[in-house]
């Protein structure tokens, strides 16, 4: 275990970076004290980890759900992004069943969100291209923060003024044509460049990793300043980085050793930086 702690402006931050199977190593976690957990556990076969695969299947990410809902707080959020593997033509369907789960352990499914690729790798002959994983927001009750984005630019209205239609299909008008602000709140399709550069801004590399933004915008997103994370399927630690960019408080969870040693390089350079940046994005 690692722990240190970042002071400076008013801020104090702690990172624990535990090495060890999460479902052990969570047991220590206390009760209700974990406010957003960004995490994205091994899908199904779809990567090799270092020779983990085989540690990896129903028993743990049921026991891992179970546990995430004992230590979120009240109000608190669990993001699962998760993909499925295609195997004899078929998708497994493991995303479903593990959002199901998780509302059978007393998760609200308060969103079921989409990552979108830039591009695509392992092209179908016979079905389109898959090009997005699910982003499924799992809430402890209601959520206690959700701090809107806006960033999608907004078409100004040309006359006619707002409307909505009713379950019959008649269209009402609710009052005159107003112009809207230049961005409008994001949908739940985010989009995000991947590959090449895109991924990180460091250069470390991990088989299923997801791009730094998307673990930036879901943390501004579910938690403020000073909150815990949890990543208990840390990887090579995207999480933990932006959560301490971002001066939140990071607990990350990895079995193992080697993306165990990139995520303490990539979380401890990101701890330096911190008081050296305004705003990564």
């Amino acid at each position: 275990m690692e722990l240190t702690e970042i002071g400076g402006d008013n801020v104090m931050v702690d990172i624990k970076l535990i090495q060890g199977d999460c479902l052990e190593k969570m047991k220590d976690i206390p009760d209700g004290s974990i406010d957003l957990t960004v995490t994205s556990p091994p899908y199904d076969n779809l990567r090799t980890y270092n020779g983990n695969n085989e540690l990896w299947g129903e028993h743990v990410w049921k026991a891992a759900i179970k546990d995430l809902y004992r230590v979120t707080k009240d109000g608190g959020v669990v993001v699962w992004v998760v993909g499925d593997a295609t195997i004899k033509g078929s998708e497994t369907g493991t995303s479903f069943r593990q959002a199901l789960w998780a509302m059978d352990c007393g998760f609200r499914l308060h969103d079921t969100m989409i990552y979108e690729k830039s591009g695509f790798s392992n092209p179908s002959t016979n079905r389109c291209h898959q090009v997005f994983e699910y982003m499924f927001v799992l809430s402890k009750g209601n959520p206690k923060t959700f701090n809107k984005i806006f960033d999608r630019k907004n078409k100004y209205s040309a006359g006619g003024g707002a409307s909505y239609r009713k379950k019959d299909g008649e269209i009402v008008k609710t009052g005159r044509a107003k112009k809207r602000n230049q961005y409008g709140q994001r949908y739940n399709i985010w989009r995000y460049a991947t590959g090449g550069g895109h991924m990180n801004t460091d250069g470390y590399k991990h088989p299923a990793q997801f791009p730094e933004q998307l673990a930036h915008d879901h943390i501004i997103s579910w938690s403020n300043e000073n909150d815990t994370i949890l990543d208990p399927f840390m990887g090579s630690g995207t999480t933990g980085k932006m959560a301490k960019l971002m001066n939140r408080n990071f607990i990350g969870i990895e079995l193992d050793e080697g993306y165990f040693k990139i995520a303490q390089d990539r979380i401890n350079q990101a701890v330096v930086n911190i008081n050296k940046q305004d705003s990564l994005f």
